[in-house]
Parts: C-alpha cells; structure tokens; sequence
C-alpha cells in the first residue's frame, strides 16, 4: 500500500505538479483552478524581506521591521522569528520555479517524514508559476546568506559574527595578518575619533599575534572606497569587452552535457531502489550509488552557479559603469554592498576587491 501511495506521489512531481501548504506560504494563494496565483499585498513583503536583507539587514532586523509595520506572517501570526524569513529567503518558489520531493515519506502509517538528501528522485520545475522574486535577485540573496554564514579571518579562519550595522563590518582585512578591521570609536589624548584596526592589534593579549598593521582612519577608508569605484568609473567599454572575454576563457565550457548525463543515471538509480526492498542486498549498493550520483550533481552545479555567478556580476559592475553619468562624491554604505566584495590594507595601500572579479588599489 505504502510503495503504491509513494509511486502516485512520486508521479504527480514528474508531472511538475507543487504540493503546497497556501494557508502558511506568505505571497501565494490557489485559484479556482488550483493553480499557484501571486497576493498582490502579501508580494510586497515577500520583496521587502529579500530587499532589506541585500541592503545588509540581519534577520533578526528584518523580523523587528515587520512586527513594528504589523505585518502578519504567512501563517497569520504577529510574531516573526529570524528562522522563518531564512526559509523564505532560500525558498525557490519565489523565483517561479519548484523543488519538488524535499522531504521523503518513511512511513505512511506513521506519517514519518525525513529530509530526501538524494533518495528518492527530486524534481525541479522551473517557471512552475509567477515569479514574485526574480532568478537573478533570489541567487544574489543565496550568495549572501552563504557569505554570512561563512565570515571567517585570521590564520586558524575564526568564525566571524555577521554585523549588520556597517556595510564595511566584516570585508575588511589586514595584509599582514589576515585578520579583519574592526570599526572602534578611538579616544586618543582627549582627540576622539572613528578608526578601524586590526583585531590582531586590539586583542593582542588573546590572539598571540604581534601585528604591525597600522591604524586607519575612517575618513581615509571611505576615501579609497570611492576613489577605487571612481576608477572603475572610468573603465570603457574595451577593457569590460576584454575582462568578459578572459573570464569566458578561465571558466571554461558550460557543463550541461555532464548534468544532463549525472542526472539520467541519478533518475536510473533511483528508479532501481524504489523498486528495491530494504532488506534487498542490492539496496544499500544502489543506495551508495545515488548519494556518489548526487555529489557529483551538486559539484557540476557548483561550477554552473559560480561560472554564472561571476558573468552576472561582471555584467551587473558594467550595467552600473553605463548608468552612472557622474563621479561618487560621498560614500555610499548601498553601494559597498553592492559592489564590493573585500577590502585589504597594507602599509602603503588598500586594496578593493569588487565582486564583479576587478580590483583596484589605491595609495592611502
């Protein structure tokens, strides 16, 4: 009874149809024809939350935002909590498209469900439904959360707390230490001041590093950041039309052929295995077939995401230099989570990485 239910679920995915709870799923309903229809209100706080976290929001923020507007959440509750708005920002319905066979039924009496990490077949419908948040914003928003949730400095890579307050709070790095900056209302000799310094430097009893990393002034690093975007800037369209051409090349072929290969052999297997009986002698082999499958798909998909990651910020930087008429004169924490990607200050100068791949360095 149980396979045969499992088969018609496994079915209805193939045929790209969604299973989804609309009473909890914030931006969406179902028409008349059952059909994944947009909330035109609901949508706006969907766009919100994916908007404020790019401008650098924590989660926590975010919530706060939305109990102070008196927002409800998808479920019709006044209380927000950071895990929900995580689950919205990685849930991929909103780009229009679905993840079908996330979670894996073990059993149907007991209704026992656990996380499908490869399994039982997945599916992916793209353009499933109306987008609320476009393909290009919803994959900025999962470079983030990886980005958050991965802020490490130093030799031994210490975990880092992500800040939400500075835009420069955690991109900041020495160059002789490799630690981050960090921003410190400085009282020196009655003269106060707003510097950044090398943790190294401000724990140097806890951390056991002697760092000769010198002490920076604000103003001075806000300087470099807007003269090394002024210098890009300035760019032509050449050097962008070169730069394009060199990344094609470093990144090498699109690998959809192998995708298309891993994932027929991924279909095959666990084909094979819903067949299988657990205490079959063969499950356990094909079993370990499939999670092999599986990590080869998610390293061809890696290489996928970061080769189109690196185009679409390329293109993104050029799209900025085109509509940008006049020289930036003040700085911009918007536009520094926007474009840059990592600052390094060294003796005589501060390097500024953007995330389009470029960098520029500026004598400070």
């Amino acid at each position: 009874m149980s396979q045969n239910i499992r088969l018609g679920i496994q079915y209805r995915f193939q045929q790209g149809k969604m299973q989804v709870n609309f009473s909890r799923f914030l931006g969406y309903t179902r028409d008349e024809e059952g059909m994944c229809v947009i909330v035109p209100e609901e949508a706006k706080t969907v766009k919100r939350i994916f908007r404020e976290y790019l401008e650098g929001a924590s989660l926590v923020e975010i919530c706060r935002g939305l109990e102070a507007d008196g927002i409800l959440t998808g479920a019709h509750k006044e209380k927000w909590r950071p895990e929900t708005v995580q689950k919205m920002l990685r849930n991929e319905k909103y780009m229009g498209g679905a993840l079908l066979q996330k979670t894996y039924t073990t059993d149907f009496i007991t209704k026992k469900k656990v996380v499908n990490n490869g399994i039982a077949p997945q599916y992916y419908v793209e353009n499933s439904h109306e987008a609320i948040i476009p393909k290009n914003l919803f994959m900025r928003v999962q470079e983030e959360m990886e980005r958050r949730s991965n802020l490490t400095s130093g030799a031994g890579r210490k975990k880092r707390l992500y800040s939400s307050k500075y835009a420069l709070s955690g991109i900041v790095f020495c160059g002789h230490c490799g630690e981050i900056f960090r921003r410190i209302r400085w009282n020196n000799r009655g003269c106060r001041s707003t510097v950044w310094r090398c943790v190294s430097r401000v724990l140097k009893k806890s951390s056991e590093v002697d760092c000769p990393a010198r002490t920076l002034h604000e103003e001075t690093l806000h300087e470099a950041v807007v003269a090394a975007i002024n210098q890009v800037l300035a760019l032509d369209e050449t050097f962008f039309e070169n730069y394009r051409k060199s990344l094609d090349a470093a990144l090498g072929a699109n690998s959809e052929l192998s995708l298309r290969e891993i994932e027929e052999l991924l279909t095959e297997k666990q084909r094979v295995l819903v067949s299988l009986s657990p205490e079959d002698p063969r499950y356990e082999m094909v079993a370990d077939e499939i999670y092999g499958l599986r990590d080869r798909k998610q390293q061809v998909l890696m290489d996928d995401a970061n080769r189109e990651t690196a185009v679409r910020r390329a293109e993104e930087l050029m799209e900025f230099v085109r509509a940008q008429e006049d020289e930036i004169e003040k700085y911009d924490d918007s536009l520094v989570r926007k474009l840059i990607e990592k600052v390094t200050v060294y003796d005589d100068r501060i390097n500024i990485a953007f995330k389009s791949g470029v960098d520029v360095d500026i004598e400070a």
